[in-house]
């Protein structure tokens, strides 16, 4: 998956990953105060058709957008990308910064000590 996104149509996927399908009035009314132009809003849409990250079917006169990438696939691209130009494609470097700097309580600490030790058992 090469598909790079905006911080703003990031914000716009969220929302189609959240409800699956909307159309354009209701997106808008689930972005945050204060609200984009519907106008502004389209040409997103129509950027991330042609990035090929969403599609549309024809409802009447409107048009219902969904998305065609998954979250978990354009996280985990995202992820990877930040880790190789950051981290130097060390995941251990970017799981120190992490859990130093992230200011991970203890609760979360134990939560992520358990996920490692699980992918251990496994292997």
């Amino acid at each position: 998956m090469k598909v790079k996104l905006s911080t703003k149509e990031e914000e716009l996927m969220g929302i189609l990953w959240r409800v699956q399908r909307s159309s354009l009035k209701e997106i808008v009314e689930l972005l945050p105060e204060p609200q984009p132009a519907m106008t502004t809003v389209a040409t997103m849409l129509k950027r991330l058709i042609d990035k090929k990250a969403i599609a549309y079917d024809k409802e009447g006169k409107s048009r219902i957008y969904y998305p065609l990438i998954k979250q978990e696939e354009y996280s985990s691209h995202s992820l990877h990308q930040m880790i190789d130009h950051v981290f130097q494609g060390s995941t251990a470097r970017f799981a120190s910064f992490f859990t130093r700097r992230m200011g991970l309580s203890d609760k979360e600490l134990r939560e992520l000590r358990d996920i490692i030790d699980e992918q251990l058992d496994q292997e």
